[in-house]
């Protein structure tokens, strides 16, 4: 026998007095001190210095943390990181920018200006923010519906030709795709100055990773076209992924042969370049910028070899340098992006403080939930003003600040500088290089997230209804489009939790020899019924939704439906009352010996024969009761102590006494004494026939 056999088999004794609420009160000295609400609203209001210093160190943490940087451990790390991530930031960018469908040096500015503003409100030491495939994805929805192709079609010099105006396109969907990340911006502000951070909790892990994956497939159909050289029509709304489909496929027949040879090649090169770094991490520090090479190597190629005029490949185009100056949104079209700007700030949100909180769990710090809505609020909203799209963190470029040592913020910024060195003077080199590589680079990139299907295997052995969510978003968001989609999936996964309240599991518990525990009776073989006695207990709380089914499982378990037997009691009562009537005239003893006899007759055979002496609920499950729940359980009493069934309610956590306080539970027949601590209290309590003699429990 091992010492942690005998550790659970260590005997113990208690001696006290069954107790209930009332004498818990009495002997701990219940205080009755409660702050008034507007004590609580002076002191939150009250401004003073030391708070003052608090809230300003905590809306700026580079305040806080930039003094007591420590330079000699992770100066090198960060440096290092930083160049590994702005040099990652590269690619991505100009290929993003492509998902949001406005001019890839776009994504450019939107790998620079948010990094910036977020290295100095940000609280995550390693969350790499930036362009996301996702977000750019639900951008490209916002900037195609609002400015389609065939708003900017001119009349060519035939009759019937017509001809795309590339530049007037292209300018209205910077203007749009600026506009809706300010907005996003704005309402992720709003949300973090009025602590609105918990809105992430609606966002559970299976949901999140089915979004990802459903938007992943969002974003390798709108690629489909870059990688064929085709021109499908552009659909929205709901369906629209399979009417985009159902287009391209019709359209393949005029696939450009030059486009599909270079995204073909580009993947099979990704693919293969990425297996090799992978093998040469373990002796590489530093891990080979697999993506920029591949777009340095393909423009060589593409300026070599004159694709875009021998073979009609769709090239990047004109890549101006330098910084623009900061632009005023477009006041006019913000009303008709409210929903698409508000699904942009919780997706971004929702994605960056999981990935936020998965670092600083394992590196043991903290992430401010509402600090990082600042942030990601103040990231969007400048960077809306500088012509940048909206923004999250990245999985791929967060792991490779990490992995290249990556200690704290200071690797954004150094990539941040990066960036501005390639805007500066190195941009307009990569004019030259074709569309195809960048979607090329997108599909290799999402290659993770398609591996998360693995998730319905693993959940249908873990947690089914996970499981069902899982689905049903991806269904959803497939379908509907990543806006409608991920509005749709909250009020399913919020809908599981309602049904899972409304299907609790209810149960009779029994006692464990020798215990003062008790378990159900059905999950034991050992734990067995207390005589004349029932324990009953549902999984879920009480409330207005599941009540009902509350009463019909407590009358289905104790085996007495005591609003049938009330029924037939009256049923009973009023004919003996009849008879009593009728015997009256003849002569009042044998009147009263008659209704004597009636009424014994009325009650039935003994009751401890058919009915429990006692009914127990344990409420401790129940974290909150409404004024329906607090009804159910005073009808409950009410209606088995007409029954002369005496019921106790035990494991009632605070709230719940407050609720039935207020809710008139109580009145001078209906105390607290009939509220216990402990199951074992009120079975105690109800076996010494309602007398609070001293007990001993002995186990």
């Amino acid at each position: 026998m091992n010492v942690r056999d005998l550790r659970k088999r260590v005997p113990y004794q208690i001696q006290r007095d069954v107790l209930d609420e009332l004498s818990v009160d009495q002997v701990a000295e219940k205080s009755d001190f409660k702050i008034s609400t507007k004590e609580k609203l002076r002191d939150a209001v009250r401004c003073t210095g030391p708070r003052f210093k608090s809230c300003f160190l905590s809306f700026v943490p580079l305040l806080t943390w930039l003094p007591r940087y420590p330079f000699r451990e992770n100066a090198i790390g960060d440096l290092i990181s930083g160049i590994s991530v702005g040099i990652m930031h590269l690619p991505q960018g100009m290929a993003y920018a492509l998902l949001a469908a406005v001019p890839p040096v776009f994504g450019l500015y939107s790998s620079f200006y948010p990094i910036l503003i977020y290295f100095i409100f940000g609280t995550s030491k390693h969350i790499s923010v930036g362009t996301y495939a996702v977000m750019s994805v639900m951008i490209g929805s916002v900037t195609e519906r609002l400015a389609p192709d065939s708003d900017f079609m001119i009349p060519g010099n035939d009759t019937n030709s017509t001809t795309l105006d590339i530049i007037g396109r292209d300018a209205e969907r910077v203007k749009i795709a600026a506009t809706v990340t300010f907005l996003s911006g704005i309402f992720q502000l709003l949300l973090g100055l009025v602590r609105f951070g918990f809105v992430v909790t609606y966002l559970s892990e299976p949901l999140v990773r089915a979004y990802t994956t459903a938007a992943a497939i969002h974003v390798i159909v709108s690629q489909l076209k870059y990688s064929f050289g085709i021109s499908p029509q552009r659909y929205s709304g709901p369906l629209s992924l399979i009417y985009t489909v159902i287009e391209i496929c019709a359209l393949l027949g005029k696939t450009n042969i030059g486009t599909l040879v270079v995204s073909i090649v580009t993947i099979l090169g990704l693919v293969a370049a990425k297996e090799l770094s992978a093998l040469a991490a373990r002796k590489i520090p530093v891990p080979i910028p697999v993506e920029l090479i591949t777009i340095i190597v393909a423009t060589v190629v593409s300026w070599q070899m004159d694709l875009k005029t021998e073979y009609g490949v769709e090239v990047v185009g004109q890549i101006p340098s330098g910084l623009q100056a900061p632009v005023a949104p477009a006041v006019s079209l913000l009303g008709s992006m409210v929903g698409d700007a508000f699904a942009l700030a919780v997706v971004g949100y929702g994605i960056a403080i999981s990935l936020g909180r998965i670092f600083a769990l394992k590196y043991a710090y903290k992430v401010d939930s509402n600090q990082e809505l600042i942030a990601l609020g103040l990231s969007n909203a400048i960077g809306g003003l500088f012509n940048c799209f909206a923004i999250s963190c990245s999985m791929s470029r967060s792991m490779v600040q990490v992995s290249t040592g990556g200690k704290s913020q200071v690797a954004g910024a150094i990539s941040a500088v990066v960036i501005l060195v390639i805007l500066l003077k190195i941009g307009e080199l990569f004019e030259e290089l074709p569309k195809a590589v960048l979607a090329a680079i997108i599909y290799v990139n999402l290659h993770g997230m398609m591996k998360q299907f693995g998730d319905i295997c693993s959940l249908w052995r873990t947690n089914k209804v996970d499981m069902v969510v899982w689905v049903m978003t991806m269904i959803l968001t497939v379908l509907l489009n990543p806006d409608l989609g991920l509005a749709a999936s909250i009020a399913f996964s919020i809908l599981t939790v309602v049904f899972r309240t409304q299907l609790p599991k209810y149960s009779i518990l029994g006692q464990v020899p020798g215990t003062d525990i008790y378990r159900p009776v059905e999950d034991y073989h050992q734990v067995k019924e207390i005589p004349g006695i029932m324990i009953f207990r549902s999984s879920a709380t009480l409330y207005f939704a599941n009540a009902e089914m509350y009463i019909d499982a407590l009358y289905e378990k104790t085996g007495v439906d005591v609003a049938k037997l009330l029924s037939h009691k009256k049923k009973l009562e009023a004919k003996r009352l009849r008879k009593e009537k009728k015997a009256a005239k003849k002569a009042k003893k044998e009147a009263k010996k008659r209704a004597k006899e009636a009424a014994d007759k009325a009650v039935g055979p003994d009751p401890d024969s058919t009915l429990p002496q006692a009914i127990i609920l344990d409420l401790s499950p129940v974290n909150f009761l409404d004024t329906v729940g607090v009804k159910t359980l005073r009808n409950i009493y009410k209606d088995y102590g007409e029954a002369g069934v005496q019921v106790y309610l035990c494991g009632c956590q605070r709230g719940v006494v407050e609720s039935m306080e207020k809710g008139d539970f109580f009145n001078e027949k209906v105390t607290k004494s009939i509220l216990f601590s402990s199951v074992h209290d009120a079975v105690l309590y109800s076996q010494q026939g309602n007398s609070k003699e001293e007990s001993y429990f002995k186990m």
